[in-house]
């Protein structure tokens, strides 16, 4: 994490960004936006995962607080069983998605797949559009070796994730 200008919950919370940004211990942290790849995976597991599963709730790009009144991260997609209707997520996702982008460093993406556990999020998947694989993570990463991606009651085929790559 870059040195910054620490910032109060309250105005991180108050305050439109422009990409959204996560909130790290007081410090507002950018996200990469994404490229084309990234945008067509996201779009993808939206679309399927609401298409198949119309009972759960997909959300793209959902401020989800993970440590009470000092960390709020993004998930590129979370998945939950009913409509929290808040604006910020205060309970754990059944499943976070991560996709990643040429600029991601794997010490902030294991430190933020670590914190989704940790906050109670059962399955998280992480997503590598440019090589088309998959992975799981609990502990540490895990490559799909399978032609699917499993949560619990959810299955989504990896042709559907990298569809129209």
């Amino acid at each position: 994490m870059d040195a910054a200008a620490l910032v109060s919950a309250e105005e991180y919370l108050d305050t439109s960004y422009s990409p959204d940004r996560e909130y790290v211990d007081g410090v507002v942290v950018e996200r990469e936006a994404g490229e084309r790849p990234h945008s067509r995976v996201q779009a993808n597991l939206t679309r399927f995962l609401e298409q198949r599963y119309p009972h759960l709730f997909a959300w793209p790009e959902q401020r989800v607080r993970t440590v009470p009144g000092k960390r709020w991260r993004i998930p590129d997609v979370c998945v939950t069983l009913d409509d929290p209707d808040l604006d910020v997520f205060e309970t754990p996702p059944l499943l976070c998605i991560e996709i990643l982008s040429r600029k991601d460093r794997m010490s902030d993406l294991l430190e933020k797949l670590d914190e989704y556990r940790l906050f109670g999020v059962t399955d998280v998947w992480v997503i590598d559009p440019r090589r088309k694989k998959a992975f799981t993570y609990s502990d540490a990463l895990y490559e799909v070796k399978g032609d699917a991606l499993t949560a619990g009651e959810i299955s989504l085929p990896l042709a559907d994730v990298f569809y129209r790559l």
